[in-house]
């Protein structure tokens, strides 16, 4: 509201709001008082570290999808060997891609979004931080860069809309802010999965990981039927409130050594973040 660092806002502490500042907090508690996001009435947020700008349209990343972050970044190959090939579908932000790129350096990211303001954003965001991310419009893996992207990829990470239709009545007054199309999709929630699955599997290399991030309701549903079509491994693990969401799940072949010594579940290392 000020345009003060955190620690100028200490040092001034005592100086009076200007008329115009005042009208800001007024204004934003408003619009808290309303139930929208804090994130969206400041006009930004923060994950892993990163700070993002939020816009009206784009959903706001979650914290718990941090762990999908690190979950991913387990399976990497060690660096200094060719470049580690990602692809984030359904990017909004841009959150899991720039992180991934902040972490990893040596990544090649393409991130995909069907929204334009979500590719917009995503793209400033990336600008912003100075990350050097490919951001695409394109519904799941249909725009021809993103298929020869999802073709190259030693992993593809989802966030898609995983809630159920149902459950439009029932979510807090905060989620209701958030675009319904990047939270519902269907009945089960598993619509948008099932589409990316379909088509992932007549593109993607042997080998290929696929992380998804879903709902505890469907995670195992989906499980059922990834491996009932072909694919393998079909791992669950746990968010940090001990829910099963993240699926992991591979082509069915012969697995480079660097892929297979990292599928084998890792202890939970304590999070190093982008400085």
């Amino acid at each position: 509201m000020t345009g003060l660092s955190r620690s100028e806002q200490v040092l001034q502490r005592a100086r009076p709001l200007s008329a115009l500042e005042a009208g800001r907090l007024e204004d934003a508690l408003r619009r808290r008082e309303a139930r929208e996001p804090l994130q969206a009435v400041l006009g930004e947020t923060t994950f892993y570290g990163l700070r993002l700008t939020m816009r009206p349209g784009v959903l706001i990343p979650r914290p718990e999808t941090e762990r999908l972050v690190e979950l991913v970044l387990q399976g990497a190959p060690p660096p200094g060997g060719r470049p580690w090939r990602v692809l984030d579908v359904g990017t909004g932000s841009g959150a899991i891609a720039l992180a991934l790129a902040a972490l990893r350096p040596d990544a090649h990211v393409v991130a995909a979004d069907v929204a334009p303001e979500a590719v917009a954003l995503a793209r400033d965001n990336a600008a912003s931080l100075g990350l050097a991310i490919d951001v695409v419009e394109s519904d799941l893996l249909a725009h021809p860069s993103v298929r020869a992207a999802a073709a190259a990829a030693d992993v593809v990470v989802a966030n898609l809309p995983y809630l159920p239709d149902a459950d439009r009545a029932a979510v807090p007054s905060e989620v209701r802010w958030d675009p319904e199309r990047a939270l519902y999709a269907g009945r089960e929630g598993l619509d948008v999965a099932r589409r990316l699955l379909r088509a992932a599997h007549g593109v993607l290399a042997v080998g290929t990981v696929v992380w998804l991030e879903l709902d505890e309701r469907n995670a195992l549903v989906l499980r059922r039927e990834a491996l009932a079509a072909g694919w393998a491994e079909g791992r669950l693990e746990r968010d940090l409130s001990g829910r099963e969401r993240f699926l992991r799940l591979r082509l069915r072949g012969a697995v480079p050594a660097w892929r297979r010594s990292a599928a084998a579940p890792r202890r939970s290392r304590r999070r190093r973040r982008p400085r």
